[in-house]
């Protein structure tokens, strides 16, 4: 018995060795490898020490600034987008006839891509757009509206083409939380809000605790949105402009990688905070899926 045991454990174990080692292979040549050698090169600067590229970042008036400029960008887009999404998705946790409709029409902007979504705006928001002419119609603005080329352009197309990212991941995990929870709270007294409040949230903490993270790190990374509707060399001049220009403009492609360090190390410690207050906000079982 324990020859046909062995005989029968094999086969599942070499299966699962064939899809682990090509998945270790992936992950090292795909991400672990191009950050040891971004963080190496970072170390080997054209002139001086070994941590001359972080202390130019950090001593030149127009890089620095960067970090400040892309985080009040990305965070403000990160909370409007899990903010919207959240009470959109708890909605529709049910299923109704018009719940496929509904959210085919809210993922819409994926399939339209960052340039797409860019010339949308320059269309229909830019001074010369449609809404600038409606609102001077009807006499609520004098003027032309600018959404666009600012602060603003960026920050709308960051909402739009990151909002169906953050509400398909909310709504995924809303729909797993078992509805039979809510319905013996609702018998024992307990009201919607006191439902949301007392059931959902604390069972929805981990999942909007990583679609916040998640969903920041696609708004920290934003690139073409503050090329094409910002101002590049203002007021949207976030930290990857400042990494592209010394790539492909300086051609100091060791200032680049130090740049991409800083930009991720930014990334990771806000992750990190967001992930810690999800501990502080609730401790305890967080399944409460169907089945």
């Amino acid at each position: 018995m324990a020859a046909s045991a062995d005989t029968y454990a094999r086969p599942a174990f070499d299966r699962t060795l064939l899809l682990v080692v090509p998945a270790a292979v992936f992950m090292l040549l795909l991400f672990v490898y191009p950050f040891l050698y971004g963080l190496q090169l970072s170390f080997r600067p054209k002139e001086g020490g070994l941590l001359w590229n972080y202390i130019h970042f950090f001593t030149t008036d127009n890089l620095w600034p960067t970090i400040g400029i892309t985080l009040k960008l990305a965070l403000p887009a990160t909370l409007i987008n899990v903010g919207l999404a959240l009470p959109i998705a708890y909605k529709m946790r049910v299923k109704t006839r018009y719940q496929r409709v509904v959210t085919t029409l809210l993922v819409v902007p994926i399939t339209l891509g960052t340039v797409l979504i860019a010339e949308g705006m320059l269309l229909y928001f830019g001074p010369k757009g449609w809404l600038s002419h409606f609102l001077q119609l009807i006499h609520l603005y004098d003027g032309p509206i600018r959404l666009t080329h600012n602060y603003w352009g960026v920050l709308i197309s960051l909402v739009i083409s990151g909002f169906p990212f953050a509400f398909l991941l909310i709504l995924s995990y809303i729909t797993g939380i078992d509805p039979v929870l809510a319905r013996a709270a609702a018998t024992l007294g307990a009201g919607p809000g006191a439902q949301f409040r007392h059931i959902y949230l604390p069972l929805l903490a981990p999942g909007l605790a990583m679609c916040f993270c998640l969903a920041f790190v696609q708004a920290f990374s934003v690139f073409p949105s503050a090329v094409l509707l910002g101002a590049p060399a203002g007021p949207t001049r976030v930290i990857s402009i400042a990494a592209y220009e010394a790539a492909f403009e300086q051609y100091d492609y060791s200032l680049a990688s130090a740049i991409a360090m800083v930009m991720g190390f930014v990334q990771l410690v806000i992750v990190a905070a967001v992930l810690g207050m999800r501990r502080v906000f609730y401790r305890g079982p967080v399944s409460g899926g169907k089945g």
